[in-house]
């Protein structure tokens, strides 16, 4: 995933923390894995390594659960979005700018937010 030249033989000990991201992210994509749990996988990477990373992900067959604030990328890999607030769970199979969008998700989201208040005060 992107390393080429002499950075292809590099030892894992002088990389970088965006390099160690990158062969991580390439090994696991390499597994054969049908499941994956990303926490921030943007986070530390160029934008042809993410551009790489979301091609990935987007031809991956399997099921993955991500947390991110990179919009761009959760609106490119995103197709059913679950937020999950102190007062219950949003759950809608669409894509992350049809949720933003979505006015039933919104008076929900604004249901929730309200009956928590409720309880904390």
């Amino acid at each position: 995933m992107l390393f080429s030249g002499e950075e292809a033989l590099k030892k894992t000990s002088v990389l970088s923390g965006g390099e160690r991201v990158r062969c991580m992210l390439s090994r696991m994509m390499l597994s054969g894995a049908n499941a994956l749990i990303l926490d921030e996988p943007t986070n530390h990477l160029d934008l042809e390594s993410i551009t790489a990373l979301n091609n990935g992900l987007i031809a991956f067959s399997g099921v993955m659960l991500f947390s991110s604030h990179d919009h761009q990328f959760v609106a490119t890999v995103a197709n059913r979005i679950v937020e999950i607030t102190p007062a219950g769970i949003i759950d809608r199979v669409m894509s992350f700018d049809e949720y933003l969008e979505n006015e039933e998700v919104a008076l929900l989201r604004d249901q929730l937010c309200q009956g928590h208040r409720e309880l904390t005060l």
